[in-house]
């Protein structure tokens, strides 16, 4: 059984690994499948005691880890997967999971315990399929599991301590790899030896021909509940590998898109050639310090990954564009208008409005389709129906509008930015950043309402996940410290019956913050009008820092963080909601370069935010990773 029939399945479909293995992306890419990589962020921390048998546990991780994923793409990458595969490896010995040793004694006690014993080494599989519907998406979960027993020879002390101290132990489950050092404790195996490895490719493989060619997937548009049970493939003789039952149930949830709903960003089919071999006098040839493999054909992937970032502004400013003119009103109004009328109402020449029409179609902004005169029509996809109108509850209009007008021209001058480490105003604006910041608070009211926008808008999208990031119910009263139109303060109030939200920022912004208030407004939200850096903070048991922390220097984040420790008495908090600089997420990291060419201030990882929190009197700092744009940590003064 090979991958081979039901690779057809998935050409043009995004398909996605939850894991940044590279022994599983290794095994999947010597089979031809092509995928993304999205390392999930689900925290393997489920009780190992609620699971009757370890196989349970393994399925439930993987589940978990794919989910995550799936629901996080469509609002955090703008892109809806066909499917995530999420896995999970453990060893089990005597009753007991074993996972990865957190140090050389732990890697110690792991082996010592499998020494001359026969294992049972477990990977949970899970399949998330994904349908795109109209402002929600459906997945569809099937999951498996394998396993394959394992003999270790009797191992002695110097045995043990030697492969120990190589390092292999530490990143893999059960203390080792068995395709690389480890192999040398292994006595024998019975089952599939690509299981242990990390990722049961046979089974794999044979779940997919089950669900692609016996017709086990949803279509996109079915609107019933799916409960499917197949039995597993019977296994040929001979086999000593002990299989999962029969497949579980696909379970269908529906996700009403507060996590982000989009289109698919196909991937293309993509050929594994290679260049031709090289004759020897070519080789001898080539200059010394290029490569072969630096020196052979491309593939169609790495090229394709090249010119999508060397042509993404172009993807940006169409977004932009599309947006500033009100198409997507447009095309709320009368769907289905065809390139001359949507011209009509835009006022704008047909030949452009053509261009900019099938350009959001290719980007999955747009929906199109021919008339019988085989006139294409346009009407908006679900991404744009939730994001891009401009009066919806989650509409990024606002933020849009703020990319276009003041980021845009920043970015213009990165190269500047990088090479004298500041902010780039002067050369975008003529203007320095005091003398805009005065403009966008104080002076030009059209410059005001936008910036107030764009901070509105980005808050309702992100504010839900703020503010359940943590269980709040504690504290009766918070101060929202720059929390401009109110928008994170009135989350957390709906997400917390019993805690009213002042709201301080400064006269200027408050004085407008009435322009973004929801129809009800909720008495438990105040606003005060003052300078955090000047006045004093009003009194409060949970002070809030949301995307105000990297706007400033250093020395004024120290300052600020200073006059809340003073603020707050024993037994308060600090919530403070920003991006983590993490190296995974490309958004945080062009994030940064965001804060370089806009601000004095700057992007921080994990660790870094917690050390700063401590040094101003914060302790059992807790850190939550949301499915959002932003994270959260929240630390109690001590």
């Amino acid at each position: 059984m090979v991958l081979n029939p039901v690779i057809s399945k998935l050409v043009g479909k995004l398909v996605v690994l939850a894991s940044a293995s590279p022994r599983r992306m290794e095994i999947l890419r010597n089979v031809g499948l092509r995928f993304e990589v999205v390392p999930s962020r689900f925290k393997e921390t489920l009780d190992k005691s609620q699971f009757k048998t370890p196989q349970q546990y393994a399925v439930e991780t993987a589940k978990q880890k794919a989910l995550e994923v799936a629901k996080r793409m469509p609002f955090q990458h703008l892109k809806i997967p066909h499917m995530v595969i999420g896995a999970d490896t453990i060893v089990s010995v005597d009753g007991k999971i074993l996972e990865k040793p957190v140090d050389k004694k732990d890697a110690y006690r792991m082996l010592s315990s499998l020494s001359g014993k026969e294992h049972s080494v477990y990977t949970g599989v899970a399949l998330v399929f994904c349908h795109e519907k109209e402002n929600e998406v459906d997945y569809q979960l099937f999951d498996f599991y394998e396993e394959t027993k394992v003999k270790f020879a009797d191992l002695s002390e110097s045995m043990l301590w030697e492969y120990i101290d190589s390092g292999e132990p530490m990143d893999k489950a059960g203390g080792y790899g068995i395709q690389a050092l480890g192999g040398m404790l292994v006595e024998s195996v019975h089952g599939d030896f690509l299981n242990v490895v990390g990722f049961p490719l046979n089974h794999f493989c044979r779940q997919l021909d089950l669900l692609y060619n016996g017709s086990k997937l949803s279509s996109s548009d079915s609107h019933s509940t799916l409960i499917l049970s197949q039995p597993s493939p019977d296994h040929g003789p001979g086999s000593s590998c002990k299989r999962s039952p029969p497949a579980s149930p696909a379970h269908k949830v529906k996700i009403n898109s507060e996590q982000g709903d989009g289109s698919r960003t196909p991937v293309n089919s993509l050929s594994n050639k290679t260049s031709p071999g090289k004759s020897a006098e070519t080789r001898r040839a080539m200059p010394l310090n290029v490569t072969e493999q630096e020196e052979r054909e491309p593939k169609r992937e790495e090229l394709q990954r090249i010119i999508q970032l060397m042509e993404g502004f172009k993807a940006s400013k169409a977004l932009f564009t599309a947006s500033n003119v009100g198409l997507f009103d447009v095309l709320r109004r009368r769907p289905e208008l065809d390139a001359a009328e949507v011209a009509q109402e835009l006022k704008a020449s047909v030949r452009g409005t053509e261009r900019l029409l099938e350009a959001c179609v290719s980007l999955g902004l747009l929906k199109s389709k021919e008339r019988p005169s085989q006139t294409p029509v346009y009407k908006n996809t679900s991404l744009s129906k939730r994001f891009l109108l401009s009066d919806t509850p989650f509409s990024l209009r606002g933020y849009i509008q703020h990319c276009d007008k003041t980021v845009w021209p920043l970015f213009s001058h990165l190269e500047e930015a990088v090479q004298e480490g500041s902010n780039q105003h002067q050369r975008a604006f003529g203007k320095t950043s005091e003398d805009l910041f005065q403009d966008a608070v104080y002076n030009n009211q059209e410059a005001k309402l936008r910036f107030m926008g764009a901070m509105h808008s980005i808050a309702r999208v992100t504010g839900k996940a703020v503010a359940t990031a943590f269980d709040l119910s504690r504290f009766k009263t918070a101060c929202d410290l720059g929390g401009c139109t109110g928008a994170l303060a009135y989350e957390f109030t709906k997400a917390h019956p019993e805690l009213t939200v002042t709201v301080f920022d400064l006269p200027a912004v408050v004085d407008l913050s009435e322009h973004f208030h929801p129809r009800h407004t909720d008495n438990r939200v105040s606003f005060v009008a003052g300078d955090f850096f000047k006045d004093d903070l009003p009194k409060a048991d949970l002070y809030i820092l949301a995307r105000v922390l990297h706007d400033w220097s250093d020395e004024k984040v120290n300052i600020l963080l200073n006059k809340i420790a003073e603020a707050c008495t024993p037994g308060c908090a600090v919530l403070v909601a920003e991006t983590i600089l993490d190296r995974e997420s490309p958004y945080a990291a062009l994030q940064s370069l965001n804060m370089l060419v806009q601000t004095e201030g700057r992007e921080r990882t994990k660790r870094q935010y917690a050390d700063l929190l401590r040094q101003h009197g914060f302790g059992a700092v807790r850190t939550v990773q949301t499915s959002n744009f932003l994270d959260a940590f929240m630390a109690r003064k001590v």
